[in-house]
C-alpha cells in the first residue's frame, strides 16, 4: 500500500490535477470514521476520485487505505466503505482503466478483503443501504461490474418492482 507519506502521491493524478491533497483526506478519514458520505472527507474523496464515473491513478492508491480503515472496526463502518471502493471498480470494468503496476498489488489485496468485512459488517442491525452497498461490494470484489452496479441501486422499493417484472416475464 502507498505510504500516506509517499512522494508518490503529488504524482498521482485525479480528477482535478495532482493528487497530493489525498493523504491528508484519508487522514481526516482515518481521525473520523464515522463520517458521513455527504460531509468531509468523503465529499472531497468522491469528487476527486470518482468523479462522474471516471477514476484515476490516484483512486486505486486511495482504496487499499479505505479497506485498512473499514477494517479496523467493520461492524461500526458505514456504507461508503463499501460503496467507494466499489464504485471505484465497477468504473475501472466499465472502462477498462490500467491500474499502475505499482499500486496493483495493494488495490487487488483491498479488494479481496472486502467480502470478509462485508460478513463482518453485516452481523449488525438490518441496514437496507450497507446490505445493497456491501452486496455491491462482493460483487465488484469478484469482478461481477455489471452485478455490482445492479445491487448498488437495489433499494427494497427497487428489489419489489423488480421481483414483479420477474415474475411477470
Amino acid at each position: 500500500m502507498l505510504d500516506l507519506d509517499s512522494p508518490r502521491w503529488p504524482e498521482l493524478r485525479h480528477a482535478y490535477g495532482a493528487a497530493g491533497d489525498i493523504p491528508g483526506l484519508l487522514r481526516q478519514l482515518e481521525a473520523d470514521p464515522g463520517a458521513a458520505s455527504d460531509r468531509e472527507p468523503w465529499f472531497s474523496l468522491w469528487s476527486a476520485l470518482a468523479h462522474q464515473g471516471d477514476v484515476y491513478p490516484a483512486s486505486f492508491a486511495a482504496v487499499p487505505h479505505v479497506v485498512r480503515i473499514l477494517s479496523v472496526n467493520p461492524t461500526e463502518a458505514g456504507a461508503p466503505y463499501f460503496q467507494f471502493p466499489a464504485w471505484v471498480e465497477i468504473c475501472r470494468q466499465r472502462e477498462p482503466i490500467e491500474i499502475p503496476a505499482d499500486l496493483h498489488t495493494a488495490y487487488r489485496e483491498a479488494l479481496a478483503r472486502l467480502p470478509g468485512l462485508a460478513v463482518a459488517a453485516l452481523q449488525r442491525e438490518r441496514d437496507d443501504d450497507l446490505l445493497r452497498v456491501a452486496l455491491s461490494a462482493i460483487a465488484a470484489a469478484k469482478g461481477a461490474a455489471v452485478v455490482a452496479e445492479a445491487a448498488m441501486e437495489l433499494t427494497p422499493e427497487v428489489a419489489t418492482e423488480f421481483m414483479q417484472w420477474l415474475g411477470e416475464r
